[in-house]
């Protein structure tokens, strides 16, 4: 009589997925099921039970499996005593949470009046292997080089694009896919293995209608002689990473020679602007009035604007002063502003005087360029005092007198080159002694992230008459300031 008790403590402890199992009989003498009289309680089933299976049926914990290959297989063996193997079983299971097919290897035997049943899990060691060579685009070879044989993993397949069903390629086959080029690296890793160090090496491979980029680590197994009797290598498709690499790298030399653009073209703009309006060191004397000019570039090398001023004393005694500011930088803008600068000196010496009748001009000239800008114009009249200007979107002057700060009267006046019929009309503020008024770009007043730009802090400074701490370089515009002192 087999004591039970005895072979469920023993078997309880065994390091192995092992089950022995009981026939019960049904009513015609022929075996109706399997109960659990011990199993190992170290390597547990697909739910995670261990001897807790003990005493239950085999067809209650595994409804699917009655009527299988593996219960068919049981009762064999049950019969005739014979041990029998199944390489690969697979267990089906519609429960949630549990992996929907597993597969086992499993050996029976009859023993003890029983069946004791060897098995082990092989789906998650493969599935492990598998989808860390798919997620790692990786592959593992073994060669044997008494025999030549090679084996490969899935993962090889996939990287050198064979069908598994085939044979893994031969060495040779192997090395006429490198690239030309890169043989000598080959030779490298296997001087490298006969010293005895492993090798890790990265070569070329045309594989179908591309080059893969494949890095191969290897290493030599020996015999109790020291000879060498085996190569294990792992291989990785690091194509990607060098593709992406070498993108990031192509994609910096293009940003390095834009900058050197940038800069070569912000030097020649800045030598273009400081040739057709060069800035005079000292204030400019003209009839009645004191003129302050200041310029200063943009603090972005990229930025240089298209910022232009113009101040002169006509030959009837009328002082024309001007500035404006062309759309975008660089060497367009800067060439936008010579046309308009130079357009404006040669209508004014055929005698233009109307500020309305030069935007006009101006606006028109922009169309045919096909470029925007803003200006503004004025003449100031030293007997009169009197100064008629208009603008075609440009901000309004500011005007300090006796303490206090304000914009002269605001006409109405578009962007140049925005439409093709466009008036400008004309307003008229009369100054007295003293007055300051200053013409300014927007890279005066305009900050990114100050909502209200400078307006406050400039009015505050023209009303100290301090026009030299107006003298800040914005960020983002050049800036270019007239400040006129009425005599």
């Amino acid at each position: 009589m087999v004591d039970e008790a005895v072979v469920r403590e023993l078997i309880a402890a065994v390091p192995a997925g092992c089950t022995w199992m009981l026939p019960v009989p049904a009513a015609d003498g022929s075996v109706a099921d399997f109960r659990i009289a011990a199993t190992s309680d170290q390597i547990r089933d697909i739910f995670g039970r261990g001897t807790q299976r003990v005493d239950g049926l085999l067809g209650e914990l595994y409804p699917s499996l009655p009527g299988s290959p593996l219960w068919s297989m049981y009762l064999r063996v049950m019969e005739s005593g014979t041990p029998e193997r199944m390489d690969e079983f697979r267990y089906a299971e519609t429960r949630s949470g549990i992996v929907a097919e597993s597969r086992f290897e499993i050996s029976a035997s009859r023993v003890l009046g029983g069946i004791l049943v060897w098995w082990q899990r092989v789906d998650e060691h493969q599935r492990r292997l598998e989808h860390t060579e798919i997620l790692g685009s990786l592959g593992w070879t073994e060669y044997d080089l008494a025999s030549g044989r090679t084996d490969w993993s899935p993962g090889m397949f996939r990287i050198f694009g064979v069908d598994p069903a085939r044979d893994p390629l031969s060495r040779l086959e192997q090395a006429r896919l490198m690239l030309p080029e890169d043989r000598g690296i080959a030779e490298t890793a296997w001087q490298t293995l006969d010293s005895g160090a492993g090798s890790d090496v990265t070569a070329r491979f045309r594989v179908g209608d591309r080059v893969r980029h494949l890095r191969i680590l290897s290493d030599v197994a020996r015999d109790a002689a020291g000879a060498p009797v085996k190569i294990y290598a792992v291989v990785q498709d690091v194509s990607a990473r060098v593709e992406s690499r070498t993108e990031i790298e192509s994609l910096s030399d293009r940003l390095r020679t834009r900058e050197m653009t940038a800069l070569a073209e912000h030097r020649l703009a800045g030598q273009l602007q400081n040739l057709i309006q060069p800035v005079p060191s000292e204030p400019l004397a003209l009839a009645g009035l004191e003129v302050l000019v200041s310029y200063l570039p943009a603090e972005s090398t990229t930025k240089v604007g298209g910022d232009w001023y113009h101040a002169q004393t006509l030959p009837d005694g009328l002082v024309a002063l001007a500035i404006g500011d062309v759309a975008g930088h660089g060497l367009e803008a800067a060439s936008g502003m010579a046309h308009l600068r130079f357009a404006l000196v040669a209508w004014l010496s055929i005698g233009i005087r109307d500020p309305g009748e030069l935007l006009g001009h101006m606006n028109r000239l922009c169309l045919q360029l096909g470029i925007t800008g803003t200006a503004l114009i004025a003449f100031y009249d030293p007997r009169t005092r009197e100064l008629p200007w208009a603008r075609a979107g440009h901000p309004p002057p500011l005007l300090s007198r006796a303490g206090r700060v304000g914009e002269l009267e605001r006409p109405a006046g578009l962007l140049l080159g925005a439409e093709p019929e466009t008036v400008f009309p004309v307003s008229r503020a009369g100054l007295e002694p003293d007055d300051l008024v200053l013409f300014f770009t927007d890279g005066l007043v305009e900050r990114r992230g100050l909502p209200e730009g400078r307006f406050a802090e400039v009015r505050e400074h023209l009303a100290a008459s301090a026009v030299g701490m107006l003298h800040t370089p914005s960020p983002d515009d050049d800036t270019c300031t007239l400040a006129i002192r009425v005599s």
